[in-house]
This record gives C-alpha cells, structure tokens and sequence, in this order.
C-alpha cells in the first residue's frame, strides 16, 4: 500500500468516533513516525490521554507506559521499583520490566508537577536514550514520549532543557462545534479503544527504515528562505519586547526533520512549501506567544514564493538602475530655461522693459537676472551687459517661479546716466511688475540630440529585462502547475493549504507588476 493511502487509512481509524481532534492526531501520528516527542497542551479532559492511547495502538508494540505525575510521585512509580533480592547483594539495582526505561511508548500525564529527581532522570534518559540501572548503563527503546499539561513549564525551575525535547507541541482545545458536543454528550464520551486493521499497522522494521529514509529527503530552497524570514522576525520581535522565543539549533534540526518527514509519507523526496506550515507545530513555547508564532510562520509562508534563483530586490535595483540611466540620458531631469551667459559661463535671465519719456514715447530697457538666485529668497540688483548692478532695481524670487522687479528708493542717484528725456518720476518707477523666466524644455520632456548609438544600447538592456522577468513568471507558472498537483496531504489542513497558494498567487502578482512596469521602460526608450 502507498505510504500516503496508508496514512490516510490509519488517521481515519485514529478519528472514529471522536470530534475536532483530526488536525491533532495528523501532526502527532507524523511526530511518532520520525520518533519526535509530543507536548500536548489543554485544559483538563480534553481528551490529551486517549489521543496518546489510540496513538500507541497504530505501532505494532505491547511496550506502552502511562503514568499520571504529582508533586509527590516517586522514582519508583516511573523507572521501577528497587529490587529487594539485589539490594540484598548490595545492588542498587530497578525492576524495570513494564515501566518506562523498557517501553518503545510512554505518557506521561501533568509533567510538569513531577519531582526533579524524576525529570532529571527523564532528561537524560531523553537525551541519551540510556538509563543507568544501578552498575549497568542500558539502552533504552523509548521512540516517542509524549507528556501533558494543563500548564507550559515555570520559568526559573531549570526545565527549559526537558521542554526542548519535545519537538512537537500541540494545543488541544475544549470542543467548539455546537453539533459535535451535543454528539458527545449522547454517546456518553469516546472509547480509547479503537480497531486497526492488521495490514495498517506499522512494524518496528519498516519504522526503522522509514526514519532512515526520511533523513535522505532533501531541504528545499523554498524551506530554508521561510527558516530564515521566521528566525529575522523573532529577531525583530524579541527587540521590540513583543516576547521572547527562544529556538535552540537542536530544536531547528528536529523540527525540519518534521518538515522533511511530511513530504516523505506524501510521497515526494524534497519538502515544500505547504510543509514549512508544520513548523507552527514546533516553534512557541508559552501559551502567551503561541498565537504570535503561529502568524510569523505562517506569514513566512505567505510572503515565501517559489526560489527563482534570482531576488526580486535584484530585479528591482536592476529595473531602478536602468530607469535612472534612461532618465538621465533621454530626458531633461529638470526644466530647462532660455538663458544667456555673462561674466563667463553664469546663466542669466534677459529682461526687457518699457520706459516711457515726457513726450509719451516709450523705449526698451534691457537688464539680467542671475539663474542662480531663482531657489533662493534673497532681494538682490540685476546687472547690465556689462556686468554692472542696476542698483536703482532690486529683485527677488522668494522661492516661486516669478520675479518680482520694484525701483529701488536707494538707488536714484545711479540713474542720472539715463538720457533726461525719459520720464523719472517715483510714481512711474514704483513697481516694474514681475518677470517669468521662459521654460525651453520642461522637465521630463525628451532630448531631441540622443546618441543613436547610446539609444539602441538602451532598448537592447530594457529588452533583455523584460525577457528576463517573462521567464521568471513562465517558470513560476510551470512550478506552479507542478506544486498544485503535491498540495494534497494529510498533515496540513485545508484551510492551512490556501496560505501556500497564496503564497504563490502572491509572486506571481508581483511578476506582473514588474513586467508592466519594464513594458514603461521600453515606452521611454521607443
């Protein structure tokens, strides 16, 4: 049977006769096929204990251990009890047999009222999958353990490495649904027992070889960029105080083998996108930032896309570097007036203004305005072509696109070298009106003298982008086609899924926007 169908059998047997449990026992019956341990956390009878029970039933083993843990259980109660016959012979020495150094399963219910005697030796034991059993230091077949609480462990009690072993930690909720717990109140509760079909059940061999086999699965570039934008936005969190979460390098490695081990029973030799959802599952630590890391994965998620080989940030500089060229070459970047030069290479305004004489006649009178003093707001003199002030004019921009031109009281006597037939009196002379500099060339308008040659050496790069991003999208789009058809998988629910989609949907968008956006470049250029 495919690995998946078999999955699939096996989680549908694992849900009979019980309600709003199937995205639990999904991810706990993948945690136990990679030999991941499993955290469940929920109130009181929310059925934490069944699920373990049913879950042991899947595993063709007999060796399965509970235990209920408190403030006041012995070491005795969970290794075994001392054997008086050894203790005798001045052995130190346990009854093991039915206890948990000798079990492939075990629960342990409230682990964290337990004793520190009985967690230290449960660390290790964890850890080294070996139990010192007085001289004797034993393997242990322990495969999974999963433990429960009502309660995420205190801080400041020294069990923040014991809660790291638990690579899986899931919530288990009180029901929701009003159909399914009226369901549950007529049929008085579920069993723990529940039939698996002989052909289902997963032998210690093939379990062996399905962990080995799932370390051969290959991490995909997709994966590792979600791993890297969920570790940046920790970061980021830690440093605003929003919490802190730490995830040791250890718990990384473990939690991508969860990631590996979905793609593995779905059939397929590289993770993708829709695994990484997984990671929720292993991540937070306090009931406080559960719901925070849940979002930051999945965001991650989101905002992932497929790998191109090429970054978008890189698409954009090179899309911004062109722009900036084509700006540069083809356009004027600001307006352009009609000027005249002086006094060497200055730019100036030339204005021409009537004056009128006693007899009625008028004649032009000509004077420069410095460029410069255009974004500027200082009162100043313009000159005349020889380059001396017209001290009886002063002017000023104050920053607009006008200039102001008044007669200058101070100025008066400077003006005695105009001929006495023009008309001098102050009342003529108090406001000369205002002067606007004449635009040749607006800004963004287009250069007519273009090099030819820089001109198609412009269109050939504005071409080659928009071919580049074409491809991108054909590629995502043929990706696209080839992830729609691994989407299914038992692990993730459907809902879950559509964040990968999106995920896509999303890159795919942003293609489009840049594709149009080179489609500009190449107008500019035309």
């Amino acid at each position: 049977m495919e690995r998946k169908t078999r999955i699939e059998a096996l989680l549908k047997s694992l849900n009979k006769d019980i309600y709003e449990r199937e995205d639990i026992f999904s991810v706990v019956l993948l945690s136990a096929l990679c030999e991941q341990n499993i955290f469940l956390y929920g109130p009181p009878g929310t059925a934490k204990s069944l699920i373990s029970r049913r879950l042991a039933k899947v595993f063709d083993t007999k060796e399965y251990f509970e235990y209920l843990m408190q403030k006041f259980s012995t070491p005795e109660e969970v290794f075994g009890p001392i054997s008086l016959t050894e203790l005798k012979k001045d052995n130190y020495v346990r009854k093991t047999d039915n206890y948990l150094p000798t079990s492939e399963f075990a629960f342990l219910d409230e682990i964290w009222k337990s004793s520190p005697a009985i967690l230290n030796t449960l660390l290790t034991l964890i850890n080294e999958k070996k139990f010192r059993n007085g001289k004797e230091l034993l393997d242990v077949p322990l495969k999974v353990l999963i433990s429960a609480s009502n309660e995420t462990p205190p801080n400041g009690q020294g069990l923040e490495a014991l809660y790291d072993r638990f690579t899986t930690r899931l919530y288990v909720p009180p029901m929701n649904l009003k159909e399914n717990f009226e369901a549950l109140l007529q049929n008085g509760g579920s069993s723990d027992g529940v039939e698996i079909d002989e052909k289902l059940l997963i032998k210690t061999q093939e379990w062996r070889e399905w962990k080995e086999a799932i370390q051969k699965v290959k991490i995909s570039p997709e994966v590792y960029n979600i791993v890297h934008t969920i570790r940046l936005a920790f970061e980021k969190e830690s440093q605003k105080n929003s919490f802190d979460v730490y995830v040791s390098d250890r718990r990384w490695q473990k939690a991508l083998i969860l990631v590996k081990a979905g793609a593995y029973f779905c059939g397929r030799d590289v993770t993708n996108i829709v695994d990484a959802l997984l990671l929720s599952n292993t991540l937070w630590t306090t009931k406080d930032n559960r719901e925070k890391v849940i979002e930051i994965v999945e965001n991650a998620v989101r905002e992932s896309g497929f790998e191109t080989g090429y970054s978008l940030k890189s698409l954009d500089e090179e899309k911004e570097a062109l722009e900036d060229e084509i700006n540069k070459e083809l356009y004027y970047s600001d307006n352009v007036y009609d000027t005249v030069k002086l006094n060497g290479d200055e730019e100036y305004f030339k204005v021409s203004k009537q004056i009128g004489n006693r007899y009625g006649s008028k004649s032009n009178y000509e004077f420069f305005i410095p460029k410069k003093k255009m974004k500027t707001t200082d009162t100043f003199h313009p000159i005349d072509k020889s380059g001396n002030e017209i001290k009886w004019l002063k002017c000023s921009f104050k920053k607009q696109g006008s200039c102001d031109i008044k007669y200058h009281e101070d100025g008066k006597n400077d003006i005695s070298y105009l001929s006495n037939s023009y008309y001098l009196s102050d009342n003529y002379w108090s406001n000369l009106s205002s002067f606007m500099p004449k635009i040749s060339f607006h800004k963004g308008d287009k250069k007519e003298d273009i090099n030819r040659r820089l001109l198609s050496l412009l269109q050939e790069e504005t071409k080659k982008l928009a071919t580049k991003v074409e491809k991108l999208i054909e590629d995502t789009k043929g990706k696209k086609e080839e992830f729609l058809k691994e989407l299914d998988t038992p692990f993730i629910a459907k809902e879950k899924i559509a964040i990968a989609i999106e995920s896509v949907d999303n890159q795919l968008d942003d293609l489009q926007l840049r594709l149009k956006d080179t489609q500009r470049l190449n107008d500019l250029v035309a």
